[in-house]
């Protein structure tokens, strides 16, 4: 058990300095609280043709909850749109659901993240062919070899919860085009994207204990520059305070949620003491319930001729020595029959002194000869004078 916990322990380390590519690559991240409301915070100025908005999020680490900025990144290839990750309830946690790149806007789990992405789909732009439209209505589009367009996007609810599901949380299901998106060809996270939340979690302004729900830069006009133009929230959601106990909240919560089995490991060891504990009292009168209950056993055995005894449960050896006693105490009288037929047998002992009486018949027609010799030998005597 202490080597399975020491690897479970060595892979959580490993997944959390693996967080910031693993949050793209599709590893979900669960975290037992929720993270802080979307700052309010103004669009960057695009840089360029080809360059889509990738709304800022609140990622997880070491560190706790910490602000990823918005910013603009260019497509991996044209036709390509940015779904964008978010926390999701489920099973008693928040799970990370990250972005991607695909042919289709997915499901971002109806979190209206702004500039486009109001929670269902994609306002800000589209493709056609290899030129992307932008909708200058959303989009801080000020140069001027783009192409644009202006469609007003009626977005009347004003919502800054940054996940679904949960206490609080945004109620939405995916859409059928949302779940056809899902099974669309997939790009993750471009190298230049996981190196911006690298650069953002090594950046203790942007950490949510320190920031309390309003970081110092919220968006940058490009990915991973953090001293260019950048962009500070102009106001976060309500003063955010990291739980207490985050540490029991992290996603190595995953990990000590298992501390039951190793609580039963220490429970195993101590049964273990307590059974050593009891086992020290226990044998001897086992012992000695064995070895008193072997012996009537094997004389019941002797007395039985050889017949098997059944010695199997020792609680039942006392039972069974009754009937063997019992059977004693029957077979005592026959012992004493025997003893009473010893006075019999001594007249066999008499017949070896006195061969010419080989049984009691044969002395009872003797006497009276001896006697009829005994009267002639004494009327001889008699006739004889004196």
């Amino acid at each position: 058990m202490n080597i399975s916990r020491m690897f479970r322990v060595s892979l959580f380390a490993l997944m959390l300095l693996a967080i910031p590519a693993s949050s793209f690559a599709g590893v979900f991240i669960q975290v037992g609280f929720a993270p802080p409301a979307l700052p309010v915070y103004e669009q960057p100025a695009c840089p360029g043709d080809g360059y889509i908005w990738t709304p800022g999020y609140w990622a997880y680490g070491p560190v706790g909850y910490y602000w990823v900025p918005g910013t603009w990144v260019m497509a991996p290839e044209p036709g390509f749109l940015w779904t964008p990750g978010y926390w999701g309830w489920g099973g008693g946690f928040y799970a990370w659901h990250p972005g991607y790149w695909g042919p289709h806007i997915g499901f971002y789990g109806g979190v209206n993240y702004g500039y486009g992405y109001f929670g269902h789909g994609y306002e800000g732009g589209y493709w056609s062919g290899r030129t992307f439209y932008y909708n200058r209505s959303v989009n801080n589009v000020t140069v001027t070899n783009v192409h644009i367009y202006n469609k007003t996007v009626n977005n009347m609810t004003v919502n800054r919860v940054s996940f679904n599901g949960g206490n609080g949380g945004i109620n939405a299901r995916p859409g059928r085009d949302e779940e056809i998106a899902a099974r669309d060809r997939h790009i993750d996270a471009t190298g230049v994207q996981r190196k911006h939340q690298d650069m953002a979690r090594e950046n203790r302004d942007l950490w949510a204990s320190n920031n309390h729900g309003r970081p110092a830069i919220a968006a940058t006009e490009r990915p991973a520059d953090f001293h260019g133009r950048v962009v500070p929230a102009k106001e976060g959601g309500p003063e955010y305070r990291q739980p207490e106990n985050r540490g029991a909240n992290r996603p190595e919560n995953r990990g000590k949620e298992n501390r039951p089995e190793n609580r039963g490991a220490e429970n195993r060891g101590m049964n273990r003491e307590n059974n050593r504990d009891m086992n020290r009292g226990v044998p001897r009168p086992q012992n000695s319930e064995r070895g008193n209950m072997d012996r009537p056993a094997e004389r019941e055995q002797n007395n039985r001729g050889g017949r098997p005894e059944n010695t199997a449960r020792p609680n039942d050896r006392g039972q069974e020595n009754r009937p063997a006693n019992r059977v004693e105490e029957n077979r005592r009288p026959e012992n004493r029959v025997q003893e009473n037929r010893a006075p019999e047998n001594r007249p066999s002992e008499n017949r070896g002194q006195r061969m010419d009486r080989p049984n009691n018949s044969r002395n009872d027609n003797a006497r009276p000869h001896e006697n009829g010799q005994r009267q002639e030998k004494q009327q001889k005597e008699d006739k004889k004078p004196h």
